[in-house]
């Protein structure tokens, strides 16, 4: 087993891979208080992720029917319950640390700003246009976020991407 996390973290040559290895290995450090096994957190997982999609989904439906307030609420719930779901493979205090690991505190900062964002314009300012380019930017910032826990799929995205 040493020999291939060895030879995993030399094929990514990041800490990237280290921190990868270290969240699947960790079956101690996440929710150890609770004493969940590790097929419990994969569910708590699939469920949160499954739960933040609908809720999403189910606000994008009430956006088409001009609920912009409710589509916000309803949006970030579904993102921030997704990100809670993360919470089940590494734990919730490892999670917040390695946020703002230099591989990833841009865009989990740029992330928390649009989520911020979106409540701002869809409550306090009341822009319906500006709730919309936030929500996408939100998504847009987890998704790069996310993309640090992988070795190379920063570099993969950039390539693929258009712009």
């Amino acid at each position: 087993m040493n020999q291939i996390q060895g030879a995993w973290a030399t094929l990514s040559g990041s800490e990237t891979a280290t921190a990868a290895s270290a969240m699947v290995e960790s079956d101690s450090s996440a929710f150890k208080f609770l004493d969940l096994t590790k097929t419990q957190r994969l569910y708590g997982f699939g469920i949160c992720i499954v739960a933040g999609f609908a809720c999403s989904l189910l606000g994008a439906i009430l956006f088409t029917l001009g609920q912009i307030t409710v589509f916000a609420l309803l949006y970030v719930i579904g993102v921030i319950v997704s990100l809670v779901g993360t919470g089940f493979l590494v734990g919730f205090g490892k999670q917040v640390k390695m946020m703002w690991d230099p591989v990833r505190r841009y865009a989990a900062g740029v992330f928390l700003l649009c989520i911020a964002l979106v409540f701002v314009f869809a409550f306090a300012i009341e822009i319906d246009v500006l709730v919309i380019v936030f929500a996408i930017l939100t998504y847009l910032a987890y998704a790069w976020y996310s993309l640090s826990y992988i070795p190379y799929a920063r570099a993969l995205a950039k390539r693929l991407s258009p712009f």
